[in-house]
């Protein structure tokens, strides 16, 4: 099993980070130069309470899907994808938000066990805490980007 806790400050309002971190634009950009893909069956560009993301990478010498829906939302403060079918055996990734006076705390809290097959069984969890990080931190990096500066107006100014 495989734990990953990552705090991050951000300096914008908690409002704007927990949209641009349910925004599936941001999402993908962030994945860009990486291995892995999303998907989205989201109805808009805000991931919604039920919705599902797909995500795909090449690892190990197989191609490797998750596919995880959005099981827990709650206001500007909260929200959880967890897997609903694909190549690992779990995978929950929490997404938490706490206002301060001068920003927004994020925290992402991913719980995961590794493939279910022989090969990435193989490879065990430092490979996948690995893989897992690389692409959170990506991804933490992209929110953090566009909500300390104006990039977020161009991807958040159409979902409102």
């Amino acid at each position: 099993m495989v734990n990953i806790h990552i705090t991050t400050f951000v300096q914008a309002p908690v409002q704007r980070v927990y949209d641009l971190a349910r925004n599936i634009s941001v999402l993908k950009s962030s994945l860009r130069d990486t291995p892995a893909e999303v998907n989205s069956g989201a109805g808009g560009h805000l991931f919604a309470p039920g919705d599902t993301l797909t995500f795909q990478s090449r690892n190990l010498g197989k191609t490797r899907t998750v596919t995880a829906r959005i099981t827990e939302m709650d206001g500007k403060s909260l929200f959880t994808e967890e897997q609903v079918k694909g190549d690992l055996k779990s995978f929950r990734h929490a997404h938490h938000f706490k206002e301060t006076d001068n920003g927004t705390i994020m925290i992402d809290m991913i719980e995961c066990e590794g493939p279910r097959d022989f090969i990435g069984s193989l490879a065990g969890d430092g490979a996948l805490r690995k893989f897992i990080e690389r692409i959170a931190g990506k991804r933490i990096a992209q929110i953090r980007q566009y909500a300390e500066s104006e990039k977020w107006r161009a991807v958040l100014i159409t979902d409102r």
